[in-house]
């Protein structure tokens, strides 16, 4: 679980709260003077580094330690709020496996406007929900919508949810749909 900017863990385990799985167990890091890269998203990738390549590398560990541990992958769900959401997002991008579920509430890939996403990677099925608000003066629209179309084109199964008028926020409707993708990594007969 990856918190936005400005916040910690605590504020992203909110979220595991709302969730109400208990038999889930959540990891939730805290950024750097919280926040995982100085500037904004879609600002050139270069003027997010070398933060950028640090909070993706302490994602890394963290699902390296899982799978070192022995955690099937497809039990893993990478979930992040806003910036945690991007993070988690690029993240799944550059390391493309069949995780148990992506879940990026107000988040979309990392880079400029015109950035191509060019990973070789397959997601083999991986099931994603992208939740976001169409005025979010944070996370365009626009760049949540093609997020959803790098996944699709990478084998993901995408659910994307565009609210209107949302604040920036994670709302009920959100918690619910990714309740259902978690509850499914769980138990994938279901």
């Amino acid at each position: 679980m990856v918190h936005g900017r400005g916040r910690d863990a605590d504020d992203i385990l909110g979220i595991a709260d709302r969730l109400e799985l208990a038999d889930v167990a959540y990891l939730a890091p805290t950024a750097f003077e919280k926040s995982w890269y100085p500037n904004r998203f879609m600002e050139p990738i270069e003027r997010n580094q070398p933060r950028l390549d640090q909070a993706l590398e302490r994602v890394d560990t963290l699902v390296g330690d899982l799978l070192g541990r022995g955690f099937d992958p497809a039990r893993i769900i990478l979930l992040g709020f806003s910036q945690g959401g991007c993070l988690i997002s690029e993240y799944a991008v550059r390391n493309t496996r069949r995780y148990g579920g992506v879940v990026a509430f107000t988040g979309g890939l990392i880079g400029p406007p015109g950035t191509q996403w060019n990973s070789k990677g397959k997601f083999e099925g991986t099931p994603v929900f992208l939740g976001t608000s169409d005025i979010d003066e944070w996370v365009p629209e626009m760049r949540v919508q093609e997020t959803a179309r790098v996944l699709r084109r990478m084998g993901a199964i995408v659910e994307l949810m565009i609210y209107k008028g949302m604040e920036h926020v994670v709302n009920d409707g959100e918690i619910s749909r990714a309740r259902e993708l978690i509850r499914r990594a769980g138990n994938p007969a279901r």
